[in-house]
């Protein structure tokens, strides 16, 4: 019989990671659940057949360039830039908590500083898969609440990137070794360590920028969709290789920076849909093979130390994170999204947790409290969403509760006592700033028609107000916004939002304020108009009836019909 250890150890976890990752989304649990599932029943905790781990160990880095390559190539800076203000100092502050609480809790247990930092740092990252497969399953992607959570994990992904960098480097330090004690030397570690990959990063701004897409250009023109793939996969892992044996950096941040560079291709689409297969079954591979590092017996010996890591996870992180988004005036229904997109942890938490155990700055049980703490706060993180609407059920039922923790008096949640009388009756009401709405008010504009934008994004009502667009910060589903937006001495509300449930809020309380107001929606089918009352509203338009009447427009203008 051949010797044959990596097909054995590649049909073990595909095989069992398909079984249970089918099993975990008939249970509407993420799938990785069930791949971390198989790689703890083919690891050397459990009896039975012990997969090759030195074998996974490498295919699991591939899965880590591969991993860290499809993030560069969904990174973007202008989603993160529409939010910033709420993402960058939100995120940065939760991670000091969440590892503060982490890092105390590993001293408190008589852990080194080191072992507690990277404990602290681990369980303050949240997935970014377990997130949007959350928001997909919601609805929510495409809602302010949605990307300000998106650009919340891209912000900690960047810190967990620049962590991945300085950790080894600092490795003797955090480990008490006597000869890079001085100030001095950890000055020339860091320095050194810093230099090398701004050198990285110039070389790939300048280089990397103009050659990559040249070559992705130059493959598509063939004609060959393999060797398009295979390039791509190829400029992935060679890069993230090269980056390590040229700079020394790590090779998450040599894919990291591969996948930005080819994102700013003209192939970046097809760059991502066809490296998909390879980043996905490699994705897998990494949650088998840290599967496969999990002692299931930390369970029976540490549960309390399991607990208190939850609890970390689930809680304190959920807390610190609500208070976060509450004190930067945003709404409840943004700080319960938020919360509880942040209630887990992921990859990185288990690509930091091998880090901190090959550099011999946590002991293995550290590893695998992580990988319990990812495994229960993952399984629960459904739930927390689901729970999502009830607590804002009770927080309206009790607004003098919900005053208490909300913003007291915001600026931005009310017209100016400046405002021009034509805008406070009259006047159209339009709920969305979107592509749509940002045309609509542009016509209306032009029109001389005043308009009163209401809108979640409280970045964007600044802008609007600085242009001179009169704007009110606030969800349209609570009748004070709507109240501050004078809905009920508007001539017409257009409602252009996504979310059908709320609409039909929405537009119920409009008529509640204001019995003669014309209601004008755009809705994204028919079907989601069967779901709002029809005897509320004067007009529905489809996405669809925008894209012919455009589409009519044009062809009338060039033909000279108009």
């Amino acid at each position: 019989m051949h010797n044959t250890p990596l097909i054995t150890t590649l049909a073990a976890a595909f095989g069992l990671a398909l079984i249970f990752g089918f099993v975990a989304t008939k249970c509407r649990l993420p799938a990785l659940v069930g791949y971390l599932f198989a790689g703890v029943l083919i690891g050397p905790f459990t009896p039975g057949f012990v997969a090759n781990s030195a074998l996974a160990a490498e295919l699991a880095e591939i899965g880590v360039i591969l991993l860290m390559f499809g993030v560069g190539l969904h990174f973007s800076f202008d989603d993160l830039l529409k939010v910033r203000k709420i993402a960058l100092p939100g995120a940065v502050l939760q991670i000091l908590v969440a590892t503060g609480l982490g890092a105390g809790l590993a001293l408190w247990w008589g852990w080194s500083f080191g072992a507690a930092l990277v404990l602290g740092l681990s369980l303050s990252v949240a997935s970014t898969v377990v997130l949007l497969r959350a928001l997909e399953d919601q609805g929510t992607m495409d809602s302010i609440n949605g990307r300000i959570a998106v650009g919340w994990l891209i912000v900690e992904d960047l810190v967990m990137i620049v962590v991945l960098v300085l950790l080894p480097p600092l490795a003797m330090v955090l480990n008490g070794g006597a000869d890079t004690s001085s100030n001095e030397q950890l000055a020339s570690i860091v320095i050194s360590t810093l230099l090398k990959v701004v050198a990285f990063i110039a070389v790939m701004l300048v280089v990397g920028r103009r050659l990559f897409p040249k070559i992705l250009w130059h493959v598509a023109n063939v004609g060959s969709r393999e060797l398009f793939t295979l390039c791509v996969v190829a400029a992935a892992v060679s890069i993230a290789y090269l980056s390590t044996m040229l700079f020394g950096v790590s090779m998450a941040l040599g894919a990291f920076f591969a996948g930005m560079m080819l994102q700013e291709s003209e192939f970046s689409h097809r760059a991502t849909e066809e490296s998909l297969p390879f980043r996905e079954a490699f994705s897998v591979l990494f949650f088998v093979s840290v599967g496969m590092l999990f002692d299931p017996l930390v369970l029976l010996n540490s549960p309390g130390k399991v607990a208190a890591v939850v609890a970390i996870i689930v809680i304190g992180k959920t807390i610190a994170a609500c208070i976060l988004v509450l004190m930067f005036r945003y709404p409840m229904s943004t700080a319960l999204t938020v919360s509880a997109s942040l209630a887990q942890i992921g990859e990185f938490s288990f690509i930091l947790a091998s880090l901190g155990v090959s550099l011999h700055l946590m002991p293995q049980e550290g590893q695998s409290l992580i990988l319990a703490g990812a495994i229960i706060s993952i399984t629960a993180n459904p739930l927390l969403f689901k729970l999502e609407r009830p607590i804002f059920a009770f927080f309206e039922k009790h607004r003098h509760l919900k005053s208490l923790i909300e913003r007291s008096s915001d600026p931005l949640a009310e017209l100016p006592m400046s405002t021009n009388e034509r805008y406070l009756s009259g006047h159209v009401v339009l709920i969305g700033y979107g592509k749509l709405g940002r045309k609509i008010v542009t016509e209306l504009t032009h029109l001389d028609v005043p308009v009163v934008v209401v809108e979640e994004n409280r970045e964007l009502v600044e802008r609007l107000r600085a242009q001179g667009v009169q704007a009110v910060f606030g969800n349209a589903i609570e009748p004070i916004v709507l109240v501050q937006a004078h809905v009920a001495t508007a001539g017409m509300l257009l409602v252009v939002t996504q979310d059908v449930v709320d609409i039909g809020k929405m537009v119920e309380i409009a008529r509640t304020l204001n019995q003669k107001i014309e209601v004008i929606v755009r809705t994204q089918s028919e079907d989601d108009t069967q779901m709002l009352d029809i005897t509320k509203l004067d007009r529905v338009f489809f996405d669809e009836d925008v894209l012919r009447d455009s589409i009519v427009n044009h062809v009338k203008g060039r033909f000279g019909k108009q």
